[in-house]
C-alpha cells in the first residue's frame, strides 16, 4: 500500500520503503504483542509516522544530535525521525521487554545505524551514569500528565539539551499547569507548536522545553512515584 500524505514530505524512495516496512512489521507484531490500538494502515501513517514527524516542523529542532526516546513503546517518535534523520544517535528507553524486542527487531530490519533499545524505565535510566545527562534531546509522546513527564526526561539532557513532549489540542493548559514543575527540575518552556493532522484526525501540540539548570540529584523519584505523586 502506498502513502497518501509521506509522499508530500520530499522523502527519499529509500526512506518511504522504511516507513512501508515500519509499517508491515508493527501491523504483523501487534497481532502478538500489544503495540498499538491503531490498525488501519492509513491511520498509522497520519496517527503514528506524520504525527512523529511533526517536530521537524518546530523551530528548534536540527534534526541531528542524541537523541533519547523515553517511553518509546512501538518506537514512536524516535525512529520515524531517525529515518528521516539518519545523522541522529538514537536511544530508546522502554519498560515493556515485548516492545522492547520489536524495536531492536525493526532497528535491524532497516538496518538503521546508531540506534539502540533499553528495557528499563525512565526512573531508572535517569538516574543511571549512562544516560543522566547524556542527551541533546529528550522526546516523550502520549505517556503521562507534563509533570510527570518533566520528572521522566529532564534528567537525561545535558545542559541546554531540548525536551520535546507531544500532546494534544490541550498542550499550553498542560505547560501552565506544570510550571512548578519544570522550574523545580531545571527546565523552561521554550516553544508550543500546534498543528492539525490531514483527514481530520485530531489537533496536535508540541511542548519544547530548555534544561536551563542542571535537574536536582533526587530526581527522577523512584519507579512508580512520580505517575502516583506528580510535582505540583
Amino acid at each position: 500500500m502506498t502513502f497518501d500524505h509521506l509522499t508530500g514530505l520530499g522523502l527519499t524512495e529509500n526512506q518511504l520503503k522504511d516507513f512501508s516496512s515500519y509499517r508491515h512489521m508493527l501491523l504483523q507484531w501487534n497481532s502478538q504483542v500489544n503495540l498499538t490500538a491503531i490498525t488501519e494502515p492509513a491511520e498509522v501513517e497520519i496517527k503514528h509516522f506524520l504525527d512523529s514527524l511533526l517536530l521537524r516542523q518546530c523551530s528548534l529542532w536540527t534534526g541531528r544530535g542524541k537523541v533519547a526516546d523515553v517511553g518509546s513503546g512501538a518506537g514512536f517518535p524516535g525512529l520515524p525521525l531517525k529515518i528521516v534523520s539518519p545523522e541522529l544517535a538514537l536511544d530508546m528507553f522502554e519498560a515493556s521487554g515485548k516492545r522492547v524486542k520489536f524495536l531492536q527487531e525493526l532497528s535491524g530490519e532497516l538496518a538503521l545505524e546508531d540506534v539502540r533499545a533499553f528495557h528499563l524505565r525512565a526512573e531508572e535510566a535517569g538516574r543511571h551514569p549512562d544516560f543522566r545527562e547524556r542527551y541533546d534531546w529528550a522526546l516523550s509522546r502520549a505517556v503521562a500528565a507534563m509533570p510527570v513527564l518533566l520528572e521522566y526526561c529532564l534528567p537525561f539532557l545535558r545542559l541546554g539539551g531540548f525536551m520535546a513532549a507531544y500532546k494534544g489540542p490541550g498542550g499550553r493548559e498542560e505547560a501552565e499547569e506544570a510550571k512548578k514543575a519544570a522550574a523545580l527540575l531545571g527546565g523552561k518552556l521554550v516553544e508550543v507548536y500546534e498543528a492539525s493532522l490531514p483527514m481530520d484526525q485530531g489537533e496536535r501540540s508540541i511542548l519544547i522545553y530548555q534544561k536551563v539548570a542542571a535537574t536536582p540529584k533526587n530526581y527522577p523519584r523512584r519507579p512508580g512515584i512520580p505517575a502516583k505523586q506528580p510535582l505540583r
